[in-house]
């Protein structure tokens, strides 16, 4: 493991060991210049800082999808200018959301949305899905979960039921 750290300000410790170490701040692979593009975008005056009120976008623009609650923890905030961070700063944070990235996949959502379906038919009340977005995970106002209904959801039958899998398909593309 000679060579270049792998990433721009990374030092690399030996200790005697043979083994080159380096510190998780310093791991963030540089190849993944993503990370840089996606907080220049949101440096609005060029100052080298994001206002932290964007954490949660800059992290949603590198296809990540963290709580606000996550967000707040890890240095966003919720009123513009109490907080300014270095690109320094971010890119630990960001590591730190892509390796904690617990974001299920679609198979995964399917799955929950079987619980729901009585007759295994692919189906499921449309009351329960609505109910199951406004209860479940991070919360959703009324307004935000009809727009999703009204977006992804095909037409309800004459008992109420609608098809689970292709709300799915919508919602995650």
């Amino acid at each position: 493991m000679h060579g270049e750290p792998p990433c721009r300000g990374a030092t690399r410790h030996d200790h005697g060991t043979g083994l080159v170490q380096y510190s998780v701040q310093e791991a963030l692979p540089m190849h993944d210049d993503r990370a840089n593009f996606a907080f220049s975008i949101y440096d609005f005056d060029g100052s080298g800082t994001v206002d932290a009120i964007y954490l949660g976008d800059v992290l949603r623009a590198l296809n990540l999808n963290p709580t606000l609650a996550a967000v707040e923890k890890l240095g966003g905030t919720k009123k513009k200018n109490e907080k300014k961070l270095k690109v320094e700063e971010f890119l630990p944070i960001f590591g730190q959301i892509k390796k904690d990235k617990d974001v299920g996949c679609y198979e995964d959502f399917l799955e929950c949305l079987k619980l729901y379906d009585k007759a295994e038919d692919g189906k499921m009340l449309s009351a329960e899905l609505s109910h199951t977005l406004l209860s479940l995970g991070e919360r959703l106002s009324d307004k935000e979960v009809d727009d999703i209904l009204k977006d992804c959801l095909d037409p309800e039958d004459e008992d109420g039921f609608v098809p689970y899998a292709p709300f799915l398909k919508k919602l995650m593309s």
